[in-house]
């Protein structure tokens, strides 16, 4: 698997600085699962981010850095905290790499919480003629998407961002071809018109911070129902 669409800077930013909403920080976190790129990346912005916060710390600071070193470790020694706690506290907790080529039904190991470790188990809802999609109950934002070949969705832009990591098949639209692994990072300020390729279902997740905003009337009645 070698995706060709990334995460914004913007998007990896926020998500190496924790402050991406819960439900696109799942998304990004699926992605990077699945994309060494990306994952560089993401080193590449917490190392900034470290050197930053340190540029910043007051000069005061470092005056005082042996005082409070040493009035930490005495905290800890009173505390006196079991060994394996401390173990599995201070243990950094690396990014799981998944290949889903290798087991087509296994799911990314960022969605399993959400939506369990398989597709052959996932119990689809049908929103439309050729449109299926399970809304995950612990975050409603957060849908899993299963859309038949060859299937013309309806033009449509965003109220805020919205991420969608291609699972399974491929669709097209004006930015291109988005295929297994590949991310839709997306914002306002994009409209388009995704459609399925032929031969398999396209399945994705996808997270939403608002609603989507369709342009045919047809689509906007249509919405109020499947709250999209």
């Amino acid at each position: 698997m070698n995706p060709h669409h990334h995460l914004h800077e913007s998007t990896l930013l926020s998500y190496a600085a924790g402050g991406l909403p819960a439900p696109l920080s799942v998304v990004a976190g699926t992605h990077l699962e699945q994309c060494p790129h990306c994952r560089q990346r993401l080193r590449d912005a917490e190392a900034i981010g470290a050197a930053l916060l340190e540029q910043t710390q007051p000069v005061a600071m470092e005056a005082r850095h042996g005082q409070l070193r040493a009035a930490m470790l005495a905290q800890l020694e009173q505390a006196s905290p079991e060994p394996s706690v401390v173990a599995v506290a201070a243990a950094p907790r690396p990014l799981p790499f998944e290949r889903p080529e290798a087991n087509p039904d296994h799911l990314p190991a960022s969605l399993h919480p959400y939506f369990g470790p398989s597709l052959s188990r996932l119990r689809w809802r049908w929103i439309a003629p050729g449109v299926h999609c399970i809304r995950s109950a612990q975050m409603p934002s957060l849908i899993m998407l299963k859309i038949a070949p060859g299937k013309c969705l309806p033009m449509h832009s965003h109220g805020r961002s919205e991420l969608t990591q291609i699972l399974r098949g491929s669709y097209n639209d004006a930015l291109g071809l988005f295929a297994p692994g590949d991310v839709a990072d997306l914002d306002e300020e994009v409209e388009h018109q995704p459609v399925t390729a032929p031969g398999v279902p396209c399945i994705c997740v996808s997270a939403l911070d608002a609603p989507l905003v369709f342009s045919g009337w047809l689509a906007r009645k249509i919405q109020r129902f499947v709250k999209l």
